[in-house]
């Protein structure tokens, strides 16, 4: 069975390839190719999964070795796959909500002249991500993480037509790139240190280094730097303060990019590669206490930002970034919060993935339009629609029975145990996380109503809104059947946990501060009073048509928090103007300074020009002139000899 793993890429790699070199060949069936090699992926992930569940949790790790893939000096690497609950767990996701993502695609994308390109792209995506997800150090990891970067500037700028009304996609992809290459270099550093270390980049290696197993060892310093460096690449992967400004800009892409990248891919890399390198974080306890604080600080930011965006994709993107913020904070918890982190990222792939694409059956309807403020009343006329997004905003929400209930709510707790006997962390960062789901409640019952309640239409009498193709509406079926059952299938009586202990450890039972029981009940009822209060300023009232003027925080949140200017006021800016110093020193300096050197050569030639007269009598002049001054000298070098 492990010979199928190498498919697992190798099928949706594939099929990018035949769609990129076949050209226009491929127009008329290159988006069903599309779709037909990210399923085959699926159906492998599948095998290997009931395959892997088959087997006791000691022997579910499985490392598959292809062949060496270069030898340099003292570093060899074999290119090979890891197979285990953690890297399946994401292979299920990313092929199974992948592929329902082609599906829907085939349809959203229909009158797209090249919807053969784009497929391919989507291909790539998929390809890459496994390629991460799979990888069994951290070198080929690096691989699929670069693949993921190349094909969300792709799809980011998919839509970059060269009209100047399109450029503005272009800028989104490249401020998507540029962001994340700030975040690669950590990724970069992070394995220089752990080979000057450990001597590898391979998990087998330097995991069991952090945690003191093995001849070798990393020391708590050495895993503080590593642990941080790792933290930056995580942060411009997912999003995460301070490199999150991309994430709203690359909803310039279709709206499928847009769910593949927030649900199942490119965000969920940084959480992945927190919790794949827990050893490291448990051996650097200031790194894990600054991974807490980023997923606290980027999750009130996210939802903050979500309060004020009319434009649903963007409301959505927001969403993402708090979301992922939740797992972030899991993720520096420890043990105690790794598997939660990874039972969110998994529920929030169902039910974001299908708000997502839900989001583009509005659009769809709507011709496209983006602002919530030009809705209203959707509900009969999209009638899956609004079930199925329905099921996203409560599971979204954290209502029982729904996914996100065993999800988040397993992170709210994990967040009020102490750490290390200081329980004001629990406090702080507990609290936080409960602030966080008011906050969510409101927003998304914002998103929800504004988009399918109200007293009465806000559109134009042209719209005639109806359900897309079933090609579709499918898709978002089956995302809304994982949306409210998901969370129990895998949350009741710990099963995601026990799954997922073979390789995160098994937690030891702490304590909160407070008795799970009232921190549930307080969660819940922060939920409700936030829903309530969004169901009754934009469900009961009317709607205004403009945004109001709002307050400095709605005005600052519609800025991102102008987290945009403070980018370019401590960091673009500096750096323009180092360039600027730069570029005159080089022109001013060294250019002009190595001009002086010919024009003094030049110079010094033309005086010694006037030396050679071609006259025999000015030549035997000047060579007794010399001869009486080689005189002169000798005798005074004589007789002060003598004189001493």
């Amino acid at each position: 069975m492990i010979g199928l793993a190498p498919w697992l890429v190798g099928f949706p790699l594939i099929g990018a390839a035949i769609l990129l070199l076949g050209g226009k060949a491929t127009d008329r069936w290159g988006h069903w190719l599309g779709v037909l090699a990210s399923a085959a992926s699926a159906v492998v992930g599948f095998i290997l999964m009931f395959r892997m569940i088959g087997q006791a949790p000691e022997e579910r790790a499985i490392d598959h070795t292809l062949w060496t893939w270069l030898s340099a000096g003292g570093l060899d690497v074999d290119l090979g796959l890891r197979l285990d609950p953690l890297s399946m767990t994401f292979v299920m996701l990313v092929t199974f909500v992948g592929t329902l993502i082609h599906v829907y695609s085939v349809a959203y994308m229909d009158h797209d002249p090249h919807r053969r390109r784009f497929f391919a792209y989507l291909n790539l995506f998929v390809a890459a991500m496994l390629t991460l997800v799979l990888a069994d150090g951290y070198l080929l990891l690096f691989v699929g993480w670069e693949g993921v970067g190349l094909a969300s500037y792709l799809l980011i700028g998919f839509w970059d037509t060269g009209r100047p009304a399109a450029r503005e996609n272009a800028v989104a992809a490249k401020k998507a790139f540029v962001m994340n290459r700030i975040g690669d270099m950590g990724l970069i550093a992070a394995m220089a240190l752990m080979f000057s270390t450990v001597g590898s980049v391979s998990f087998a290696d330097v995991l069991p280094a952090a945690a003191g197993e093995g001849a070798g060892g990393i020391s708590p310093a050495v895993a503080t730097a590593i642990g941080l460096c790792l933290l930056l690449a995580a942060c411009g992967k997912s999003a995460q303060f301070p490199l999150q400004a991309w994430l709203g800009d690359a909803m310039a892409g279709p709206t499928p990019v847009s769910a593949l990248i927030h649900a199942a891919t490119m965000v969920t890399a940084g959480v992945y590669l927190m919790v794949r390198s827990g050893p490291i974080l448990e051996a650097a306890p200031t790194a894990q206490l600054v991974v807490v604080l980023v997923g606290a600080i980027t999750l009130l930011f996210g939802a903050v930002v979500g309060t004020s965006k009319d434009d649903i994709k963007k409301a959505l993107a927001a969403s993402t970034m708090s979301q992922i913020g939740y797992m972030m904070l899991a993720a520096g918890l420890g043990p105690a919060g790794y598997a939660f982190a990874i039972f969110h990222l998994l529920t929030h792939g169902f039910f974001k993935a299908g708000l997502f694409l839900g989001a583009g059956s509005v659009m769809h309807a709507m011709g496209d339009e983006t602002d919530m403020r030009r809705y209203g009343g959707l509900s009969r006329f999209l009638p899956i629609t609004w079930i199925t997004m329905g099921l996203g905003w409560l599971a979204i929400l954290g209502i029982p029975p729904f996914s996100g209930f065993y999800s988040k709510d397993g992170i709210i707790e994990a967040a009020f145990i102490p750490v290390d006997g200081q329980p004001w962390r629990a406090w702080v960062f507990g609290s936080v996380a409960v602030l966080g789901a008011a906050i969510t409640a409101f927003y998304m019952t914002r998103l929800f109503f504004m988009t399918f309640g109200g007293r009465r239409p806000r559109w134009k009498d042209h719209r005639h809104p109806h359900e897309g193709s079933p090609l579709m509406w499918w898709p978002l079926v089956f995302l809304g059947v994982g949306s409210a059952a998901l969370g129990a299938v895998l949350g009741i009586g710990g099963t995601f946990v026990t799954w997922l202990e073979p390789v995160v450890g098994h937690a030891e039972h702490h304590e909160p501060v407070l008795p799970v029981p009232v921190i549930i009940g307080t969660t819940l009822v922060v939920v409700v009073l936030g829903a309530l209060i969004a169901f009754r300023m934009y469900a009961v009232n009317l709607v205004p048509e403009e945004a109001p003027r709002g307050s400095f925080l709605t005005r600052a949140a519609r800025k991102d928090l102008y987290q945009d200017a403070a980018n370019e006021t401590l960091v673009m800016k500096p750096a323009f103007g180092v360039g600027r110093l730069v570029q005159v020193g080089d022109r001013d300096i060294v250019d002009r300074g190595w001009s002086v050197l010919p024009q003094a050569v030049s110079w010094f030639g033309a005086v010694f020009r006037k030396a050679q007269t071609g006259y025999v009598r000015s030549y035997a002049a000047g060579m007794a002139g010399g001869v009486l001054v080689i005189a002169v000298v000798a005798w005074l070098v004589v007789g002060l000899g003598g004189a001493q």
